[in-house]
């Protein structure tokens, strides 16, 4: 089975999470991947894993990776194993144990950075204490959801940048994607 660089990347960043901290659940690693791709995107101008985000209830979620954890690809289940955790409120967690190591040779320095970051301040965290950090008025789930009333909807990335940085951000964007078709 052939794994394009972004479908690995995004493995890898699951066991990386999945590795570096405690108590990463589904929420918990939906809220990782959240920060790491806005936080990159604000950056950059792309993110790390291609996952796209919709506002729901609860926070941002991966939709595409939110429906394959309950019907693993062979490649998602080669890299992690899935188990359900009892939880003192009843519903399981699900946990996610890498089979393999880390391997970083995907990832350019800022991203392993970034990565890193997350991992060490969330390190100890459990998912509802990450809930409000995603909330916070303004920030991107904060304008689908609550400005916007559209809630199941996609988020943008650059709802991640400041209206000021926003249009900097989209042609440096617009400029690398004419240099490599250019190149191509």
């Amino acid at each position: 089975m052939l794994i394009s660089h972004e479908r690995e990347k995004l493995l890898q960043t699951v066991v990386y999470f999945a590795q570096n901290t405690k108590f990463c659940g589904k929420v918990k690693l939906f809220k990782l991947l959240y920060f790491l791709d806005f936080e990159h995107f604000k950056v950059t101008g792309r993110s790390v894993t291609g996952l796209k985000y919709s506002a729901w209830k609860m926070g941002p979620v991966p939709t595409k990776l939110f429906d394959e954890i309950e019907s693993p690809e062979p490649d998602f289940a080669e890299a992690l194993e899935i188990t359900e955790i009892p939880t003192y409120r009843g519903n399981p967690m699900l946990s996610f144990t890498p089979i393999h190591p880390f391997s970083n040779e995907f990832f350019t320095k800022r991203e392993l950075k970034l990565l890193d970051k997350l991992a060490t301040e969330y390190k100890n965290t459990k998912a509802e204490d990450m809930i409000e950090a995603t909330h916070l008025e303004n920030l991107p789930w904060d304008k689908v959801f609550n400005q916007q009333a559209s809630p199941q909807a996609e988020i943008p990335y650059e709802y991640a940048l400041q209206v000021n940085e926003k249009d900097e951000m989209l042609k440096i964007v617009r400029e690398r994607k004419e240099m490599i078709e250019a190149i191509g």
